[in-house]
């Protein structure tokens, strides 16, 4: 449920904390102090300068090189999050802030520091307004780490995780409405892992055929569209819950398919 957050390398032109050990992840844990949902404010959303510390070109953690983005406009993504809490409480974020578990803020591996999102509970159709000051959650199948009192307002505590939708907002209009959230509250998402996109049809079949003969899974090839050009998506599932999603990526990964993501629909 809880994993590395807090801190990336910053290379060694910053003075940076490290991401924390694997086995750091496992002792972090929910507070004492229970909150309700119904009271928690969400981040109010303002202009702030860029984080000096948190928003190198790119970074590294676990062998496994991030690049941040150079802006956050209309950005949508739509994943896993994860949460931490008592662990890293007081700690220092990437951007140089103090983790508050208790505060509307959240990590992201890739996104400007600071960004506000929108996140929504695309299982309950619940949402809430976070300040992303951090980075993480290091983990192939994760999109966002919330805050405990994030994860609260969300409905996703008790599960540890949840299926939602980020939607970036503009500081300058931080009162317009972000574009509506299909298939919330009422619906079952479907999860499927992507592991593959190409040009060719017939580079996307074969490795469709490959993949279905070792897997228990359907494997599907989706055409679409990208920079307006023919695009064959590979892509596994559907899968019931995150735990068979995890369980699935680590049987990829096994196979080498290291470049994966999440697809809700």
């Amino acid at each position: 449920m809880k994993h590395c957050v807090l801190l990336f390398l910053l290379i060694t032109l910053l003075a940076g904390c490290s991401p924390r050990k694997p086995e750091d992840r496992i002792v972090d844990s929910a507070p004492n102090r229970v909150l309700d949902p119904n009271s928690i404010q969400d981040a109010v959303p303002r202009a702030e300068p860029r984080s000096r510390y948190g928003n190198p070109e790119s970074y590294v953690v676990f062998g496994k090189r991030y690049r941040v983005m150079r802006s956050s406009k209309k950005h949508v993504e739509r994943g896993i999050a994860s949460w931490y809490g008592t662990k890293f409480h007081g700690r220092r974020t990437s951007s140089g802030e103090p983790y508050d578990m208790y505060e509307m803020t959240a990590a992201h591996k890739t996104l400007p520091l600071p960004t506000y999102v929108m996140v929504t509970n695309l299982r309950n159709g619940r949402s809430t307004v976070v300040k992303v000051n951090d980075r993480g959650p290091f983990h192939e199948n994760r999109i966002i780490d919330l805050s405990y009192a994030a994860a609260t307002k969300l409905g996703i505590i008790g599960k540890g995780t949840g299926l939602v939708e980020i939607q970036t907002i503009d500081p300058a209009h931080p009162y317009q409405t972000p574009v509506a959230v299909q298939s919330v509250a009422g619906a079952t998402p479907a999860l499927f892992i992507q592991v593959g996109a190409f040009s060719s049809r017939m580079n996307a079949d074969r490795l469709r055929q490959r993949l279905q003969s070792s897997l228990e899974f359907d494997v599907r090839v989706l055409p679409g569209l990208r920079s307006n050009s023919e695009v064959y998506r590979v892509q596994v599932g559907p899968v019931k819950n995150t735990q068979q999603a995890d369980a699935l990526s680590q049987q990829l990964a096994q196979q080498g398919m290291n470049d994966q993501h999440i697809v809700i629909e």
